[in-house]
């Protein structure tokens, strides 16, 4: 009997995470409906609870219908002297890739309502992800669309650079009290949202390189 439990602990419970979606996208829609003022809020709370090192490249995502705006929050990082990457989704089963972006830039269709920066902006390595999400819990877990691409992505970046962060950005009324998770789903480092930031590694502020943040070298 606990031979089977723990087999079913170790499968990638996507019949849970299907259901969770649906409740998902209620919830977020009705968290982005109470918050107008949601994205200058996060910018506030991204800039005073993340460390990020100095002159880091930094990525998020152009939103989608309801996710909440992150673009406020790169302008200012692009401000601060950061480069701002944006993603782009390869063919399906590859991790994503990021180009560079800054304010004002002309971008393409990227599908499915978004946009992402021309084939001739140059790939950057992002050393802090803005991590978007449909829910989130507070063991760092977080639910996305299903198609992995996060997942992947953080696996690989982590692989080459342990010093990587994502941070999972989101409405406060998008938490919930567990998200099913699989043995691929690849933990955050921290979530931030228009309310607050929760910090679930290292200590003091949201960091961008482990304990500490300094340099990009």
């Amino acid at each position: 009997m606990a031979q089977t439990s723990s087999r079913q602990q170790e499968q990638d419970p996507a019949a849970d995470k299907k259901d969770l979606r649906r409740k998902a996208k209620s919830q977020r829609a009705a968290a982005a409906a109470a918050s107008p003022d949601a994205a200058a809020r996060l910018r506030d709370r991204v800039l005073a609870d993340v460390a990020f090192p100095d002159g880091c490249t930094v990525s998020a995502y152009w939103p989608m219908r309801d996710e909440i705006d992150p673009l406020p929050t790169l302008e200012a990082l692009h401000g601060q002297g950061h480069t701002i990457g944006l993603p782009v989704m390869p063919a399906k089963g590859s991790p994503l890739v990021f180009r560079a972006w800054h304010p004002g830039q002309a971008l393409d269709d990227g599908g499915y309502g978004t946009r992402i920066p021309p084939e001739d902006a140059p790939e950057v390595q992002p050393k802090v992800l803005l991590v978007p999400l449909l829910a989130f819990d507070r063991a760092g877990y977080r639910l996305g669309y299903g198609g992995g691409f996060y997942d992947r992505t953080l696996e690989r970046l982590r692989r080459i650079d342990p010093d990587v962060r994502a941070i999972g950005i989101a409405y406060a009324g998008q938490e919930v009290p567990a998200v099913p998770r699989g043995p691929y789903d690849q933990p955050l480092d921290g979530i931030v949202t228009e309310k607050g930031a929760i910090k679930l590694s290292g200590t003091g502020q949201l960091s961008g390189t482990g304990a500490e943040a300094s340099s990009c070298g």
